[in-house]
């Protein structure tokens, strides 16, 4: 496998950490560096350890989570889009980044956005690809786009608010529901 394919591979991985740090991006008024950093380095460190560990841990292992991951995603996407979607249908003003960036929402996050590239290390094997050179792309490659998509959500949610609170909610729930359709269809 050549370096641009393990590029868009990584690209390809990285958009769900994207989508989900554009609905970070617009849980907050004007982002901090931590809050800029947080989903990156979140986002990144899974996306780049997953493979790795899928790499790893050998066919039957990622045989059986292969069948349950995309349940695993939809649960823990559905449960925090759906939180996202009920704050911003609360009547209650509360601080724009009071828990968006606490450490057990971006773990979740980060685990969810990542399975998927668990397989992908069990393909990796396959191909006797370098291992840890993609996964440095990986990460590398959903760190910035991580930062780029907070940047980019917060550009966006400051002209929108809880309208696009709500949107990001949405988005998040059906980013699970597509993960989901996509294992059941076999797509």
């Amino acid at each position: 496998m050549k370096l641009f394919e393990i590029v868009f591979i990584a690209v390809g991985l990285s958009m769900d950490a994207f989508a989900v740090s554009i609905v970070l991006g617009l849980s907050v008024e004007r982002p901090k560096i931590r809050e800029i950093l947080a989903p990156g380095l979140f986002f990144g460190f899974f996306q780049a350890l997953m493979p790795i560990t899928g790499y790893f841990a050998g066919f039957y292992f990622a045989s059986k989570v292969e069948e349950f991951a995309p349940w695993i995603a939809f649960v823990l996407l559905g449960i925090i889009g759906g939180n996202m979607i009920r704050e911003s249908l609360s009547k209650k003003e509360e601080e724009l980044n009071a828990d968006s960036f606490q450490f057990m929402k971006m773990l979740v996050l980060a685990v969810a956005t990542s399975i998927d590239a668990l397989a992908v290390g069990v393909t990796f094997a396959f191909f006797k690809i370098n291992i840890f050179k993609a996964a440095i792309i990986i990460g590398l490659t959903t760190f910035f786009l991580s930062m780029a998509g907070v940047k980019i959500g917060n550009t966006f949610g400051t002209k929108f608010k809880s309208k696009a609170e709500f949107s990001g909610g949405v988005v998040l729930v059906l980013l699970g529901l597509k993960i989901v359709i996509e294992h059941v269809l076999k797509l």
